[in-house]
């Protein structure tokens, strides 16, 4: 069988003669021949089955450039990019079905101070920070008051400050009265002051060299929990005796993980296990992770650090959290599990139980 005409091969590739001609100009099917005289391009016919591929993978949105690296891959390996390609698309669809969701409950919650119909719940929360074993001093903020929870893990030559100048930054969403339709601008002006707050004492020095701090806050709205999330702390909901992680690290291993790279497996121990994608620093991707979370009674709340999630199993830290009974004793007890654990770092636990008002008690334990 002859070479075809541009036409021709268009038709039985399914590819236009435009797009034929614009992967030709970036070398990414290149015409068997081109006619001196008249300029018209022709392909062979053994060209049809990368021509089929290059169709198909642009059907499913993938970028010219990547297809071309996938091009020149034999089988195998083209099959394992073509499927960490697809996780990331799925992990991003993932991440932008939170944001819708979160921005739907957003544009239709009503306030419950304003509802007579609604049931107002109250928390009852107790805050605790260790060292642990290993570091020589402490570089976490934990922080638990009657409206705002939060967790920041500094890291960095000022660390400590950093951590602290994030969480203090949010502090005044304990006293200012935020109406419902404005919550997701308060949410995010915060976060904006903490990143601010954070540069300001981190000095010149550029993320990740330089000194940072993840941020994982929750504000209390009477029958809501406002999430804001930037790093790799966490925050679990046990509910009905079941343990779920609420929120998604920002890290380099798990956006491997989300593409496909890596298995959960092999990600507990990669070298590169800790290392930042997002962050509060200079230089950082400060974007936070946004979400409205329904407050049920009788749910418990858990913000922690690393230092817990990295060396404690999920099973052991829902027994505590299940078994403690009241929050400042569960602190204490996940922070000795932690320890227990080698203790390799800073550990940092806010423990908050959503509860009938008559049931609210309020307490903050003092750092180890």
């Amino acid at each position: 069988m002859g070479l075809l005409t541009i036409g021709a091969f268009a038709k039985a590739s399914r590819l236009s003669p435009k797009a034929l001609r614009l992967y030709d100009e970036l070398g990414l099917l290149a015409p068997a021949r081109v006619d001196p005289v008249t300029g018209y391009r022709l392909y062979a016919p053994e060209q049809l089955d990368q021509a089929r591929l290059v169709a198909w993978l642009r059907r499913i949105g993938m970028p010219l450039a990547r297809i071309q690296y996938v091009c020149t891959l034999e089988a195998g390996p083209a099959a394992r990019e073509v499927r960490a390609y697809w996780a990331a698309v799925e992990a991003d669809t993932a991440a932008r079905r939170d944001l819708a969701t979160f921005l739907i409950d957003h544009l239709t919650w009503k306030d419950p101070l304003m509802t007579a119909t609604a049931k107002p719940l109250g928390i009852r929360y107790a805050a605790l920070s260790d060292t642990g074993l290993v570091r020589e001093s402490n570089q976490d903020t934990a922080y638990a008051g009657s409206r705002l929870l939060a967790v920041a893990d500094g890291f960095g030559s000022a660390g400590a400050p950093a951590s602290a100048a994030a969480v203090d930054a949010l502090k005044r969403l304990e006293t200012e009265s935020i109406p419902a339709g404005d919550l997701l601008n308060v949410l995010e002006d915060a976060v904006e002051q903490a990143g601010r707050a954070v540069r300001g004492v981190a000095g010149a020095g550029a993320w990740p060299k330089g000194a940072g701090t993840t941020l994982t806050a929750m504000l209390w709205t009477g029958s809501h929990l406002a999430l804001v999330h930037i790093g790799d702390s966490r925050v679990y909901l046990l509910r009905d005796g079941e343990l779920f992680q609420i929120t998604h690290d920002h890290t380099l291993v798990q956006s491997m993980i989300d593409e496909g790279r890596l298995t959960p497996e092999e990600a507990a121990s990669h070298p590169q296990r800790s290392l930042l994608v997002r962050g509060l620093g200079e230089g950082a991707d400060g974007t936070p992770e946004l979400r409205l979370q329904d407050a049920l009674s009788g749910d418990r709340y858990l913000l922690c650090s690393d230092g817990l999630s990295t060396v404690a199993p999920t099973e052991e830290i829902r027994r505590v959290l299940t078994e403690s009974g009241e929050p400042d004793r569960a602190v204490r007890e996940l922070i000795a599990l932690a320890n227990e654990s080698g203790g390799p770092d800073n550990v940092s636990c806010v423990v908050a139980d959503v509860v009938e008002p008559r049931q609210c008690t309020y307490r903050n334990v003092e750092a180890i």
